[in-house]
């Protein structure tokens, strides 16, 4: 079945990886527009025989299947300053917003979609090496659906099917081991700046541990993958940081406790702590989660 040629309405990080991963995975990539045009050339140069388009409304009257891959909060202005037309498809690639947002090109008769990669998009190579393995989570309408299935398939990722209720969560709980992964590394190499280890030796250091962590959790699995003084139930080693904490890096107290208080669960899962364990390092953690008093 011949694959139908797509475009890009903006050419970030998102939208150029994904076109050079299409472009490997058999798909025609005919066209991109952008304001900025060195970024739109750049796209272009990944997928020969792709177009630059001076606006995003000429690449629309040319090409059936449209990919909005700018930022999130601009897809629905970019979604309605567009003359869209009957049987053409639309699709965004926001993690957290549903397919509502391009209900301008749905009421011109177009199916709409959505096509979310669960990856981190920190820089255009990496992106494109990255992308094989992910998971794409999408929402379409009628046959537009199995389209972006077979997208997906051609680029060696998986999918997943998400309702409009669940995009929020679903993009959440992505920002938690992205984002807030780097936000808590971050957090520990703050603390080695005590003892006049910098930022790059630090997390050095911690490398190997957070790719232990990420294996075990691959090849072991939760919960059994914890260890730690909480999959311990050591109680004194944990006052021993609250302490420390307390004295040196108050502000991260209460975030020291909260996360311990959602470890506890994952211990007593594990086995390797009983419920007077548990009641004894809620307790503990509970005061910390409240912060200096």
């Amino acid at each position: 079945m011949e694959k139908q040629k797509i475009g890009f309405i903006g050419a970030g990080k998102v939208g150029t990886a994904l076109a050079a991963r299409l472009f490997k995975g058999g798909y025609p990539v005919a066209g991109v527009a952008d304001m900025d045009m060195d970024a739109a050339q750049k796209l272009a140069d990944m997928a020969p025989g792709c177009h630059v388009f001076k606006n995003a409304q000429e690449l629309a009257d040319n090409i059936g299947h449209i990919f909005i891959t700018t930022p999130d909060d601009f897809i629905p202005k970019v979604a309605s300053e567009i003359t869209w037309r009957s049987g053409q498809q639309v699709v965004h690639c926001s993690g957290a917003a549903s397919i509502d947002i391009l209900k301008s090109a749905e009421d011109s008769g177009a199916l709409v979609g959505s096509f979310h990669p669960c990856q981190a998009f920190a820089g255009v190579e990496k992106a494109i090496e990255n992308l094989p393995g992910s998971t794409f989570a999408i929402e379409a309408q009628g046959h537009l659906l199995d389209v972006l299935k077979n997208m997906a398939s051609s680029i060696k990722c998986n999918w997943i099917l998400l309702s409009p209720g669940n995009k929020a969560l679903y993009h959440a709980a992505a920002v938690f081991v992205s984002n807030y992964v780097v936000t808590l590394v971050k957090t520990a190499t703050d603390l080695f700046k005590n003892f006049d280890i910098s930022t790059e030796q630090a997390t050095e250091i911690l490398m190997p541990l957070i790719q232990g962590n990420i294996n075990n959790i691959k090849n072991i699995g939760i919960p059994s993958c914890l260890t730690g003084p909480i999959a311990r139930g050591d109680i004194s080693t944990i006052d021993k940081h609250i302490s420390s904490i307390r004295k040196k890096e108050p502000d991260i107290l209460s975030l020291y406790g909260k996360l311990g208080l959602k470890t506890i669960p994952i211990a007593l899962a594990k086995g390797t702590i009983d419920e007077d364990g548990r009641n004894k390092l809620q307790a503990l953690l509970e005061v910390a989660a409240r912060g200096i008093e």
